[in-house]
């Protein structure tokens, strides 16, 4: 009798905690994670596993910014809720933080970041390395012709509308391949602005990627994509023009991996500036060809959400045995 009633008030109790566990475990959300790895992201570029571009003093001065800290998380710069209202959660000058502290060094304005060369008017690849796949849309904007990279990244400095748009694309080798036509007048340092809208969290990503256009092969030619509406990232006037940086061959990065170096992709000593060259799309119109990339999941990046189901079993572990060395002293 006794043993009975001693144990029946144990397992009561621990029913409860283990209901209580599963909900908060069926509860806790799966948040997406990524960033765009060609053209080289400045989150990727100056994260644990971006290669050369790390020893740049662009990115050495990012990390400085962050009071000496690396961007461990480079696929986890995201804000929840913002429900296309870009410009209220993110102010102007901290678009590539998306106005987040831990990531203020990416805002820094200089003319020397690691940066992918471009042509104008030509097909582009954009590799979005994921960690953690979701549904949403992504869209991509370049400055305006004229902009200035030694000046703060402003709403205004931006098209007035995506030159493209995606919605749900595939995942291809731990990454999302998304296939476009850049504008033709453009030329010098540009940033591409990635705004990627969760369907399935609530999260926005932001991400700004530099690259450079040569000298004479923009220009006034070629469809404009700076006029438009872009509902509230409307742009304004453009800013003062900037000269370009030397041209060096490329690469197809992705975190994980080194970024591959060659004769023609070498660090430029005077600016410590790294270029490289996105792949452009066959003139068939279908997908360029991407080598495979592991599918893994940084231990950094990962939320404290992603150690829940670790966390859970622990408590129900150590529960477990607790309910058993009782009920056996008991027994005595």
């Amino acid at each position: 009798m006794f043993r009975h009633r001693t144990a029946a008030p144990v397992l009561a109790g621990a029913v409860p905690l283990l209901l209580a566990v599963s909900t908060v475990l069926a509860a806790a959300p799966a948040y997406a994670h990524g960033a765009p790895t060609d053209p080289l992201s400045r989150t990727a570029a100056c994260g644990p596993e971006g290669g050369e571009a790390t020893s740049t003093a662009a990115c050495r001065a990012a990390v400085g910014a962050n009071g000496g800290q690396m961007f461990e998380a480079w696929d986890n710069l995201r804000i929840a809720d913002v429900n296309g209202r870009d410009r209220r959660f993110v102010p102007d000058g901290r678009l590539c933080s998306g106005g987040l502290d831990a990531y203020r060094g990416l805002d820094l304005a200089r003319a020397d970041w690691p940066a992918t060369r471009l042509s104008p008017g030509a097909g582009l690849t954009v590799t979005y390395r994921t960690t953690i796949p979701h549904t949403g849309t992504f869209e991509f904007y370049l400055t305006r012709e004229g902009y200035d990279p030694t000046a703060p990244l402003r709403w205004d400095d931006l098209a007035g509308k995506p030159f493209l748009t995606v919605t749900d694309p595939p995942v291809v080798n731990g990454a999302y391949r998304l296939s476009g036509t850049l504008p033709a007048n453009r030329t010098g340092r540009h940033v591409l602005y990635t705004v990627w809208r969760n369907t399935s969290t609530p999260d926005t990503y932001y991400s700004c990627s530099d690259v450079v256009f040569p000298a004479g092969s923009g220009g006034s030619t070629g469809a404009d994509d700076s006029t438009g509406s872009a509902g509230q990232n409307a742009p304004g006037p453009p800013t003062a023009p900037t000269a370009p940086v030397s041209p060096t061959a490329g690469t197809d990065p992705l975190p994980g991996t080194a970024v591959p170096s060659a004769p023609e992709a070498a660090v430029v000593p005077s600016s410590q500036t790294v270029t490289v060259s996105a792949s452009p799309a066959p003139p068939d119109g279908r997908p360029a060809p991407v080598a495979a990339a592991p599918q893994t999941v940084p231990v950094s990046a990962r939320t404290p959400s992603d150690y829940l189901p670790v966390a859970v079993g622990g408590v129900m572990a150590v529960l477990g045995i607790g309910i058993f060395v009782m009920l056996r002293r008991r027994a005595r």
